[in-house]
């Protein structure tokens, strides 16, 4: 089997936003080499959707850092619904965006990287509500996904247990934290190469360490 590239994250992980970037770029220099497969982590699970005013406060503080750290910049639009929250209807969970996942997964494995890059973007910079199944339609003109298609299967039980499918795996996996990205190498190998917020560098040093160590060129 081809070494696969395994990208823990969370479409409402700030973390993973300024992670993205990075996993993006790995995912541009290595497709050719190595598989890659993105797990969505169910970090805000359905039933504990809370209003954004109960996080906005902590928001407010960790975006700078986020910010700071790794590069990327939080929309207007997005940023609009942390200092308003009195005025926002945001309700945040993780279920549709997974799902969201699932789906494109299936038309696109090889380009998951890609629409978690996109799906975080829609979030973080142009400020789409992600609960809201029309936050996806723009991206299913970009990815040639036919409309009807996806909104039957964004509303059908079979996908939605794919989605909850993912959440169960990032539990096996043992992952606490988003962004996490694991190497496997077969099914006996795998190899935690970053967990939260890691520089390119770092993490392909770690790979190429791993590789070496098992005589893979």
């Amino acid at each position: 089997m081809k070494p696969k590239i395994i990208y823990c994250y969370d479409a409402y992980c700030g973390w993973c936003y300024g992670f993205s970037p990075i996993i993006k770029q790995l995912w541009q220099n290595h497709k050719e080499r190595f598989e890659f497969e993105t797990i969505s982590g169910g970090m805000i699970p359905i039933d504990a959707a809370k209003h954004i005013g109960t996080i906005a406060d902590y928001i407010r503080g960790a975006y700078q850092t986020v910010e700071q750290t790794t590069g990327v910049t939080f929309g207007k639009d997005y940023l609009w619904h942390i200092f308003n929250p009195d005025d926002s209807d945001w309700f945040p969970h993780s279920e549709t965006a997974a799902i969201a996942m699932a789906i494109f997964r299936e038309v696109h494995p090889e380009r998951t990287i890609e629409f978690a890059s996109d799906l975080q973007y829609a979030l973080y910079e142009e400020g789409r509500d992600l609960t809201d199944k029309e936050a996806y339609r723009h991206l299913l003109e970009k990815y040639s996904i036919n409309d009807e298609a996806f909104y039957q299967k964004l509303g059908s039980a079979d996908y939605k247990e794919k989605a909850y499918y993912d959440f169960s795996l990032i539990k096996q996996l043992r992952v606490n934290g988003f962004p996490t990205v694991f190497l496997q190498l077969d099914d006996s190998k795998l190899y935690m190469v970053a967990r939260g917020f890691s520089t390119l560098a770092d993490v392909e040093e770690r790979i190429n360490k791993i590789l070496i160590e098992n005589n893979i060129q």
